[in-house]
């Protein structure tokens, strides 16, 4: 019996996706649920599962490609086996027969980021030790292969290559490499939003003395418990919900003539990744504790930097923070992720000196920033939410208290 693979389904912000890498080849066998093909959209790479185990058909969509919800794909012959060619070599001796099933194994332990590195090389995936979980390889494991291929000493290198020729002096060269699909994504929607909205920028800055201090005096206890580390994005998120309950506008989007107002907050975290920028969205980050977001956050970071992030995970969202800091940013105007209104920007902690009392001390400064859409949200209420989002910061005990 043939089964049809298809493109699945797109969600309606998603009009194609290409064809970027098959992993098996007509006649290959192929296991249920095993990953057949990267297909590339403006937002993630999508993986396409086996729906059964058989025999690959024909590649009908081919690397490329530009293919849309439900198109075909490729046929799988359910039930058959992969025919061994009649001088196929005989079933491996005593002596190799241990080796066989865990180079076999390693080879489909890739996420697609590990599977594109080791593609790229040309690398054998499996001779290369995974250290992961279960045996999983990761990027770290293809790295070291690497570079314990490249350790061999520069003299056998020379043994067989010519001495390379001098660069001639004064030479320019440049390369033309065509955007990816997410890039291009990226670009539009960044023209997008500074043609459609009327965007400003307001800042301030908070003193982070206290959140330092909490996080340092329940770091082990909070991680022992929770699993995962308390980092200052929790703090940032409950204080700019709750800067929003006062200041609703903030957490609205604008539909041609009309303000939509929500009465939930699904708070998107901008994520850096190979690709470029993804926003996975923590739904109804209200209901969340410090515990919850910064174990949601932990994950689909490590989700999205394995290219595993889902279109469900970033689709939505009424409100974006976005965290430059992390990258050595000490100011700067984020822009809009339409439909939103409004995004917030942390950057870098800096200790400065402060007047604090009629005395001059040092304190851990951030400088925030929040850039609105102004044909909704006036200055007045950019600012004031600005400003209860730093007195929560400065006085943590207001984000259990919610005054």
């Amino acid at each position: 019996m043939s089964v049809e693979v298809n493109v699945p389904n797109l969600p309606e912000s998603v009009a194609d996706a290409t064809v970027v890498t098959w992993h098996k080849r007509p006649g290959d066998a192929v296991e249920r649920d095993e990953n057949l093909v990267d297909l590339e959209t403006d937002k993630v790479v999508l993986e396409v599962p086996a729906p059964v185990s058989g025999v690959l058909g024909d590649i009908i969509a081919d690397d490329g490609a530009t293919v849309t919800s439900g198109d075909p794909l490729t046929t799988i012959a359910e039930g058959e086996v992969a025919a061994k060619p009649a001088d196929a070599a005989p079933e491996a001796t005593a002596d190799t027969s241990d080796k066989a099933p865990e180079a076999a194994d390693g080879a489909h332990k890739l996420s697609p980021s590990v599977r594109r590195l080791v593609e790229q090389h040309g690398l054998d995936a499996s001779a290369i030790k995974g250290t992961g979980n279960h045996g999983r390889i990761t990027k770290a494991d293809v790295q070291a292969h690497m570079d314990r291929g490249n350790a061999a000493p520069a003299a056998r290198a020379a043994e067989s290559a010519k001495p390379a020729a001098p660069p001639v002096a004064g030479a320019r060269t440049e390369q033309r490499v065509p955007m990816s699909r997410m890039r291009a994504r990226i670009a539009e929607r960044m023209v997008e939003a500074q043609s459609t909205a009327a965007m400003l920028t307001s800042f301030n800055e908070v003193d982070l003395t206290e959140v330092k201090r909490l996080r340092a005096e329940y770091r082990d206890s909070f991680e022992k418990t929770h699993g995962v580390r308390l980092g200052f994005m929790s703090f940032f998120v409950r204080a700019s919900i709750e800067a929003m309950r006062r200041f609703p506008v903030i957490n609205a989007s604008l539909e041609g003539n009309d303000v939509i107002y929500h009465d939930y907050y699904d708070v998107g975290i901008a994520v850096s990744t190979e690709k470029g920028l993804v926003v996975p969205v923590l739904r109804n980050a209200e209901m969340m504790s410090l515990a919850d977001i910064e174990q949601s956050i932990n994950s689909y970071a490590l989700r999205a930097r394995d290219g595993q992030i889902g279109l469900d995970d970033i689709t939505g969202g009424t409100f974006t923070i976005t965290n430059g800091g992390v990258f050595g940013s000490l100011m700067s105007t984020p822009i809009l992720n339409p439909p939103q209104s409004a995004i917030l920007g942390m950057h870098k902690i800096m200790d400065r000196p402060m007047a604090v009392n009629g005395e001059v001390v040092i304190r851990p400064m951030m400088y925030i920033a929040l850039t609105y859409d102004h044909r909704i949200i006036d200055g007045k209420e950019a600012v004031q939410f600005l400003v209860h989002v730093k007195q929560a910061l400065e006085d943590p005990a207001r984000l259990l208290l919610q005054v």
